[in-house]
């Protein structure tokens, strides 16, 4: 999708990160698949609680109402329940009047061989190994960490994004790994009107630009952020890359190092995606994070 071409936005969400499985979860890992199978059946019309992405997918659904019909957002289930476990999961989403139709239930099989058939565009699940075959696939992708998932303000629909190996390559990140701050400052100044290439949410981020076009500036019911480490002179490149690539930010935050959480709260972020898990884990908190384990920093960690 770009900004020029007006499609809909499709967003791939596993089962624990819309709803809160972790009570089942546990009965799977303490009990087995067996009592997994016959808790979930036997509960199956007791609504799950939700969970981490739920305002955020609910917030999206609703822009729905505000679109014309050529755009729009679909929202698709991509669980390791089998179609029998999952139920519980389906009736949860017509108890909250989630406009989801689309799934697909695994039965225990990795659920991300199917994110490229049905057009996702971003797929937020809570395990770690289904994200990194998705970013190995080319779409965006992040493990949700978890906070209190009900007390995100109604309104305008906030996300706030990484710069490097987020929204664009870690290639500048790489140069600072292996030589440092210095190094990297004075690399990305003589690079400056070099621009960046994209990272993993490039494409998610022009789809949701795309959307935010729909509506005068005033109205879009999608906000943006980009909140860096990055500070001057680093920051020209930055703004130079965004412009190359004809995509609009709404707010850039240089922030020098300074730590990010409290800038995500006066934000007021609904969803933040960093590539860094000592940044996730600081602000998790606080606003409901996507981990994006992309790029060097991840290669180190692992």
């Amino acid at each position: 999708m770009t900004a020029s071409t007006p499609q809909k936005l499709v967003i791939a969400i596993s089962s624990r990160a819309l709803f809160d499985l972790d009570e089942a979860h546990r009965v799977f890992e303490t009990e087995g698949l067996d009592a997994y199978s016959k808790y979930q059946i036997d509960n199956e019309n007791v609504p799950l609680a939700r969970g981490t992405a739920f305002t955020v997918v609910n917030k999206l659904l609703s822009l729905n109402e505000r679109l014309p019909e050529t755009m729009g957002v679909e929202v698709v289930l991509l669980s390791r329940n089998s179609a029998d476990t999952g139920l519980r999961v389906f009736n949860s989403i017509e108890h909250y009047g989630l406009g989801i139709t689309r799934a697909a239930f695994c039965g225990g099989e990795p659920p991300w061989r199917y994110i490229s058939a049905f057009g996702c565009h971003l797929f937020l699940s809570a395990e770690p190994s289904d994200v990194r075959k998705a970013l190995e696939n080319h779409v965006a992708a992040a493990t949700l960490l978890s906070r209190n998932p009900q007390d995100i303000e109604a309104g305008q629909l906030r996300f706030a994004f990484d710069g490097d190996a987020v929204l664009f390559s870690d290639e500048a990140e790489r140069v600072y790994k292996a030589e440092g701050l210095a190094a990297f400052a004075e690399s990305e100044k003589a690079a400056r009107l070099e621009p960046l290439q994209g990272g993993p949410f490039k494409s998610f981020l022009a789809a949701l630009q795309s959307l935010q076009q729909a509506f005068p500036a005033s109205e879009a019911p999608i906000r943006t952020a980009l909140i860096t480490a990055r500070s001057a002179p680093a920051h020209e490149r930055v703004i130079r890359t965004l412009r190359a690539w004809d995509i609009r930010i709404d707010e850039s935050i240089f922030l020098g190092g300074l730590n990010k959480t409290e800038f995500l709260t006066s934000y007021r972020a609904d969803v933040f995606f960093d590539d860094q898990q000592a940044h996730c884990d600081r602000a998790a908190g606080h606003v409901t994070t996507g981990h994006v384990p992309h790029g060097v920093a991840n290669q180190i960690e692992q």
